[in-house]
C-alpha cells in the first residue's frame, strides 16, 4: 500500500513537470509565432529602408531657418540639412516633396501588383472544382427537396383520406416526419445556396480586379509599342538624312514622320465589310502614291495625311503597277449650294428675291409630365381613345420628319453629276446613310399625321428641290411622299410596325424608297433599317439604327450592301458603324463605303482583288475620300428639340399653301410656342374629331354593303393608288396636280380636317 501511495506521488511529480514544461514551450510557440507575424509585416519596409535611411514616402520634411531643412520619420531619427542660400534651399525643397510623391506612387503599384496576383493554372482549377461541388451540392439539394415535398404531398393526402380519428392519429406521425425531412432538406439548400453565392461573389471580385490589372497593363504596353515605333521611325529618317545629305520630304512634325510613306511603301488598314450574299471580306486600304489631283477639298482639310500624301505623289509610280486607275468624277469637289456654305439650310439673305428663314424656334418649356398620373387615367379605356400628351412629342409631323431626310440633298447633286454607275451607287449609299443623322438625339414622337394632313417643302430657289407629303392612309398609318430635284426625283410610301419589348421599343419601316436620276435613267430603290428606342421606362432615351440595306439599280443590275452594325457593350467596332460593298452586274467589287451613320460615310474605288490565305478575297483600294459628313447642330440644340437648322425652318409659317397642310394644325403650334396645356386640349379636340368621321365613314359603308352597292372608299387628294411597274406592288404615286394647284390657289378639292 505504501508502495503504490509512492509511485502515485512519483507520477503526479512527473505530470506536474511535464505540464510546466509545455506551457513554456507553448509561451516561447506564441513569441516565435509573434515574431513571424511582425517579421512578414514590417517585411514591405524593411525591402525600402535600412539602418541610418529614412523612407522618403512617409518622411516629414519642414525648415527651421532660412538655409537649414529637417527631415524625420516621426520617430527617433531625424537629419539636418544645411543648404548654401535660401534659393538653394527651396529648390532642395521641391525636389524632396517630388521625390516623396514618386515614392508614395510606387508604394501604392506595388500594393495593387501584390493585391492583384495572376492566379496559376492549379488555382484555377481548384477554383473551378469548388464552384463544380458547390453547383453539385445544389443540384442534390434540389433532388431531396422533390423527393421529399412528393413524400410530404402523399402523407397529407393519405391524412386528409382518413375516415376515422384513430386513423388520422397514425398517419399524423408519417406526416411530422416528412415535414422534419423537409425543413431539414430547406434549410440545407438554402446554406448550399449562400455558400454558392459568397463564393461566386469573392471570386467575381477578383476576376474584376484582376482584368482591370490586365486591361492597364495592356494600354501601357500599346503605349510604349507606339512611342517605340515613332522613336525608330525618327532614326530612320535620320540615318537616310545623314547618308543622302538632305531632309526627308515630311519629317517636319513627328507625328507626319510615324504616319508617312515612302516611295516604294503603301499603307494598309483591314476593315470587314459585308457583301450581298452575307460573306465577310477583308478590305484592306491601300492609299498609294501616285498623284490624285482633284480630292475634294472637304476630305483634304479633314485628313492631314492625304494632304502629306498628294504632295509626296509628285514622284512617278512604277510602270504596269495595278495601283494605277484612271480619274473617275468622284475626284471632282461637291458642289454645294449657296445656302450650304454659309449658313447650313439658311437662305441667303444677300440674294435678292430670297426668302430669308428663321434661325430658331422658342425654347423647350421645362414642364414635367406625372407618368403614373397619366396612366391612372388611361387604365380601362381603349387604347385608340387614349390622348398620348405632347410632353412626348416634338413640335413636327411625321410629314415633315420624313421631309428632313433630304437634309444633305446635294449628295445626290454630286451622284447626278456621275458618269460611272458604280461611283453613283456608293453616292446614293452615302445619302441614305446620312438620312439617319438626325435621328442621333431626337428621340421625341413626332405628332400623328391626321388623314388627309399634307407637307410641302418648295426649296428649289436654295437647295434644289421641293416636295409633298401626305397621310393617305389612317388605319394602318401610312404616308406618301415624293420630292423633285433639278436632275433627280425620288418617292416613298412609309409605313411601319412596331415591336414593345419593355426596355425598348423597335420601329421596323415597311415601305420602299425610290430614286431616278433623269438623265442616266438609273433607277434605286431600297428599303430601310430598323430603329430601336433604348430605356423607354426608366433612364435617358437613345436611338440605335441597325439591320441590313441592300439598294438596287433596276436599269443595269449593279447593287451595295450596307450593314449598320447594332450597338453592343462589349463589342470592340466603333459604335454606329456602317460598312458596304459595291458591285456590278457580274457581282465584280468596285467600291467599299465605311463610316458611321452619325458622322460620316468614306468610299474608295477597288484597283485590286486577291485572295488572302484565310479563305477570304482581299480589296485593295484607292485613296479614301469623304461622301458625307454631318453638320454640327446649331448653337443651343439641346433646348429646342435637337432640332437642325432643316428641321428649325419646317415648321415656319408660310403663305399660300394647302389648308391641309402642317404648319396650320393648331395644337403643333401651340407646343411650338410654349403653350402645352392648351396644344393638349386642342390635341384631344382634333383627334375626337377624326374619329367622328371615320366613324361615320364605316357606317357609310355599312348601310351600302346592307343595300347591295359599292361603296367608294377613301381616296387621298394627291396621290393614287397604283402598281409599280418595277417592284410590283401596289403604292401611292404622286398625281402632279399640287403644284398647279397651289399656282392657281384651287383649294376646293382639300378634305375639312
Amino acid at each position: 500500500m505504501a508502495e503504490a501511495k509512492h509511485h502515485q506521488s512519483n507520477f503526479k511529480g512527473w505530470l506536474f513537470k511535464w505540464t510546466n514544461y509545455l506551457k513554456g514551450y507553448q509561451k516561447r510557440w506564441f513569441v516565435l509565432q509573434n515574431g513571424l507575424l511582425s517579421y512578414y509585416r514590417n517585411q514591405a519596409e524593411m525591402a525600402h529602408t535600412c539602418r541610418g535611411t529614412i523612407n522618403l514616402a512617409n518622411a516629414i520634411i519642414h525648415t527651421e531657418d532660412s538655409t537649414t531643412i529637417v527631415i524625420s520619420n516621426g520617430g527617433a531619427q531625424t537629419f539636418h540639412l544645411k543648404a548654401g542660400s535660401e534659393v538653394e534651399r527651396q529648390k532642395w525643397i521641391m525636389a524632396l516633396e517630388m521625390a516623396k510623391s514618386e515614392a508614395k506612387k510606387m508604394l501604392r503599384d506595388e500594393s495593387d501588383e501584390e493585391e492583384v496576383q495572376q492566379p496559376d493554372r492549379a488555382e484555377l482549377t481548384m477554383m473551378l472544382h469548388t464552384l463544380s461541388a458547390k453547383l453539385e451540392d445544389l443540384h442534390t439539394c434540389n433532388d431531396l427537396i422533390a423527393r421529399h415535398g412528393l413524400a410530404l404531398t402523399k402523407t397529407l393526402s393519405e391524412l386528409e383520406s382518413a375516415h376515422s380519428a384513430a386513423e388520422a392519429a397514425a398517419n399524423l406521425k408519417p406526416v411530422q416526419e416528412r415535414a422534419t425531412l423537409f425543413r431539414i432538406t430547406s434549410n440545407a439548400m438554402i446554406n448550399a445556396c449562400n455558400e454558392f453565392y459568397e463564393l461566386s461573389q469573392s471570386q467575381g471580385r477578383r476576376w474584376q480586379r484582376t482584368i482591370q490589372h490586365e486591361h492597364e497593363r495592356r494600354l501601357k504596353y500599346e503605349e510604349m509599342v507606339e512611342q517605340l515605333a515613332k522613336n525608330v521611325v525618327s532614326l530612320e529618317n535620320k540615318a537616310r538624312m545623314s547618308l543622302s545629305g538632305h531632309p526627308v520630304r515630311g519629317s517636319d512634325s513627328e507625328e507626319d514622320e510615324f504616319l508617312d510613306a515612302f516611295e516604294h511603301q503603301v499603307e494598309e488598314r483591314e476593315l470587314t465589310v459585308a457583301l450581298p450574299h452575307g460573306n465577310d471580306m477583308m478590305h484592306r486600304r491601300t492609299d498609294s502614291m501616285e498623284s490624285y489631283p482633284d480630292v475634294s477639298s472637304e476630305s483634304e482639310s479633314e485628313n492631314s495625311l492625304n494632304e502629306a500624301r498628294v504632295y509626296t505623289s509628285k514622284t512617278s509610280p512604277k510602270k504596269g503597277s495595278h495601283r494605277e486607275h484612271q480619274r473617275t468624277a468622284s475626284q471632282d469637289k461637291i458642289r454645294m449650294p449657296k445656302s450650304l456654305s454659309t449658313d447650313s439650310h439658311g437662305s441667303d439673305s444677300s440674294i435678292p428675291g430670297r426668302r430669308k428663314r428663321r434661325k430658331r424656334i422658342p425654347d423647350k418649356p421645362n414642364i414635367s409630365l406625372n407618368l403614373w398620373s397619366f396612366m391612372k387615367n388611361a387604365i380601362g379605356k381603349e387604347l385608340s381613345k387614349i390622348a398620348m400628351p405632347v410632353n412626348f412629342n416634338e413640335p413636327l409631323s411625321m410629314l415633315q420628319r420624313i421631309m428632313e431626310e433630304f437634309e444633305y440633298s446635294e449628295i445626290l447633286d454630286q451622284a447626278a453629276r456621275c458618269s460611272d454607275s458604280c461611283e453613283q451607287m456608293a453616292w446614293v449609299a452615302a445619302f441614305t446613310v446620312s438620312a439617319y443623322a438626325t435621328t442621333l438625339f431626337r428621340a421625341s414622337k413626332p405628332f400623328n399625321p391626321m388623314l388627309g394632313e399634307t407637307f410641302e417643302f418648295d426649296r428649289m430657289d436654295d437647295l434644289g428641290w421641293k416636295g409633298i407629303s401626305e397621310q393617305v392612309s389612317h388605319h394602318p398609318p401610312m404616308l406618301a411622299m415624293h420630292v423633285d430635284g433639278r436632275e433627280w426625283s425620288t418617292w416613298q410610301e412609309f409605313t411601319m410596325t412596331t415591336k414593345f419589348r419593355g426596355r425598348y421599343l423597335q420601329i421596323v419601316p415597311m415601305g420602299i424608297a425610290h430614286l431616278v436620276f433623269h438623265k442616266s435613267g438609273n433607277h434605286y430603290t431600297w428599303r430601310k433599317v430598323t430603329t430601336t428606342v433604348n430605356n423607354i421606362i426608366v433612364g435617358k432615351l437613345w436611338v440605335d439604327n441597325h439591320g441590313e440595306m441592300d439598294i438596287t439599280n433596276h436599269h443595269n443590275g449593279d447593287k451595295c450592301h450596307l450593314k449598320y452594325s447594332a450597338y453592343s457593350y462589349f463589342s470592340r467596332e466603333n459604335p454606329r458603324k456602317v460598312t458596304g460593298v459595291v458591285t456590278d452586274v457580274s457581282g465584280s467589287a468596285k467600291w467599299v463605303l465605311t463610316g458611321t451613320w452619325d458622322n460620316k460615310m468614306e468610299g474608295a474605288q477597288i484597283i485590286h482583288v486577291e485572295e488572302s490565305n484565310k479563305g477570304k478575297p482581299v480589296f485593295e483600294t484607292g485613296p479614301h475620300k469623304t461622301m458625307w459628313k454631318v453638320r454640327p447642330p446649331p448653337p443651343g440644340a439641346e433646348r429646342v428639340y435637337f432640332f437642325s437648322q432643316l428641321a428649325t425652318e419646317m415648321n415656319e409659317p408660310e403663305e399660300g399653301v394647302a389648308p391641309t397642310d402642317s404648319r396650320l394644325r393648331p395644337d403643333q403650334r401651340m407646343m411650338e410656342d410654349g403653350r402645352w396645356d392648351e396644344a393638349n386640349r386642342m390635341k384631344l379636340r382634333l383627334e375626337e374629331k377624326q374619329r367622328e368621321v371615320r366613324k361615320q365613314r364605316e357606317g357609310e359603308a355599312e348601310r351600302a354593303k346592307a343595300e347591295g352597292r359599292e361603296n367608294e372608299p377613301y381616296k387621298p387628294t394627291w396621290f393614287r393608288k397604283e402598281r409599280d411597274p418595277t417592284t410590283g406592288a401596289l403604292i401611292h404615286i404622286f398625281n402632279k396636280q399640287y403644284w398647279e394647284c397651289k399656282q392657281r390657289q384651287d383649294w376646293q378639292r382639300c378634305p375639312d380636317i
